[in-house]
């Protein structure tokens, strides 16, 4: 099958790239199915000023359909429109193949998906160009959910991604996106329709790195620190503790978990100055590692603040814990035994509340970095706001982070008794890579460093090393 079939349209044809000449609201579409997605999108259609008629076995006994859109039986509405759009499962393409006669010569846009992948030995748009050979066959529109064609496109759900092997008909559905609101991709031929048919199937497939990684660290974190303190005190001090497994050894691995991504974040936008710093040019790409890194890194940030709000929830219930409240009452009766008073320690109320102001400010940074990664929130900014917010609060919010667990260390880095089976506590093995981060960030933020940079990414080139002569690259 050639790549471009358009020498191969029928005369008939040329009513494809309708929309040229005539306005959308004279324009005519059909609808094959009057389900959720056929519903959608015969609104979308109806919102945007074209006529919607429906294709029904049941005219008269299909459902509910918008206001304003007409039905009809199959032969008559593939009859009345010269684009067609094929809501129907696959199961149910052999109406199609009856009504080969009248779909000669009209765009049959496909937007069918499959329940999982290589379900069948062809795509389903490449089944449907077989049973209808006459017709100019469109892969669009299986990417869009039915919620998001009826609540309108959104950051995360507004491309439109289409292949066939018409040009003109790719271009009359392309045109009808862009009147949606929408934006086009084009993948190319009809033999990508697989591709696109299995993009649905895919489960996050923007967060599966940082899903990994969370996972792992989460896993790590556990069981070092199950080792250190419930089989420490089991095996050592012939203590059982394994209820602390539930809520105070939880309330430290997320912590942990949260900085360490968080700083990770932001570590590879400190490599990336390095990088070209040491190369002397903007002009070289990445390696392919670095570039994956950061095009997840709003994944780590969001899935760093979960992690941050479960830390905040289980602090909030250590009150009411009966280990807490036993402990609290023990020690009262201890002292009222022994006629002592417990003597107000300054030093200690200052580590305290400075612990505790440092970490809620932390977070409440933490909360407004993921309110601006909104979509909704986002496009209400400009780059620079939005430059302001991620990268200088940001790194605030990781300064404060890693005070914060600073504080909360005290001078117990010091005390060999926290060493337990001589490994490091494990917010000392937290505080590694954000302290890396920030030491990292305050070199690059050096004038003699932040000038070299800036010339750099303004289109300076270092030509070779060790030779000074630059070149502008950009006005």
């Amino acid at each position: 099958m050639s790549a471009d079939r358009s020498s191969d349209i029928p005369e008939s044809m040329s009513l494809c790239p309708m929309g040229s000449a005539a306005a959308p609201e004279q324009e005519q579409l059909c609808i094959f199915g009057t389900g959720d997605l056929g519903r959608s999108m015969g609104q979308r259609f109806l919102q945007a000023g074209y006529r919607v008629v429906y294709g029904s076995r049941k005219p008269h006994n299909c459902g509910p359909v918008p206001q304003g859109a007409q039905v009809m039986s199959h032969e008559a509405a593939a009859q009345s429109a010269t684009l067609v759009f094929v809501c129907l499962h696959r199961e149910h393409y052999d109406i199609m193949e009856t009504l080969a006669p009248q779909l000669k010569g009209k765009v049959l846009v496909d937007v069918s998906n499959n329940i999982k992948k290589n379900l069948y030995p062809e795509a389903n748009a490449e089944y449907l160009q077989r049973l209808v050979p006459g017709a100019c066959v469109v892969k669009a529109f299986n990417t869009l959910s039915a919620w998001a064609l009826q609540n309108g496109p959104s950051d995360a759900n507004r491309q439109v991604y289409l292949c066939g092997d018409s040009t003109e008909a790719k271009q009359v559905v392309a045109q009808l996106s862009t009147r949606l609101g929408l934006s086009v991709v084009d993948r190319g031929s009809l033999c990508a329709a697989r591709e696109l048919e299995d993009f649905p199937l895919r489960l996050f497939p923007e967060w599966r790195l940082s899903l990994r990684l969370a996972v792992g660290l989460t896993a790590f974190f556990f069981f070092y620190l199950l080792i250190r303190d419930v089989v420490y005190a089991y095996v050592v001090q012939g203590k059982d503790i394994s209820f602390r497994i539930t809520v105070s050894l939880a309330n430290k691995v997320f912590p942990i978990v949260s900085l360490i991504m968080l700083s990770l974040c932001y570590l590879p936008g400190v490599l990336a100055g390095l990088i070209q710093l040491y190369r002397g040019t903007k002009y070289r790409r990445f390696p392919d590692w670095l570039d994956q890194w950061m095009l997840c890194r709003k994944q780590l940030g969001l899935l760093a603040l979960a992690f941050a709000f479960l830390h905040v929830l289980y602090t909030l219930i250590i009150p009411i814990r009966h280990y807490v409240r036993q402990g609290l009452t023990a020690h009262a009766v201890s002292l009222v035994r022994e006629n002592r008073t417990y003597e107000f320690d300054s030093t200690l109320a200052w580590r305290t509340d400075s612990y505790f102001s440092v970490g809620i400010l932390a977070f409440g940074l933490f909360v407004l970095l993921g309110i601006t990664s909104l979509p909704s929130v986002s496009n209400a900014l400009s780059w620079r706001e939005f430059s302001f917010v991620q990268s200088k609060l940001g790194y605030l919010t990781l300064f404060l982070g890693t005070f914060h667990t600073y504080l909360y260390g005290w001078d117990k880095f010091l005390r060999p008794s926290y060493y337990k089976w001589f490994t490091p506590a494990g917010y000392m093995l937290a505080l590694v890579v954000p302290t890396v981060v920030l030491l990292l960030k305050l070199l690059l933020l050096l004038p003699c460093v932040d000038r070299q940079i800036i010339r750099i990414r303004q289109g300076w080139e270092r030509t070779q090393p060790g030779d000074e002569s630059t070149k502008s690259l950009i006005a």
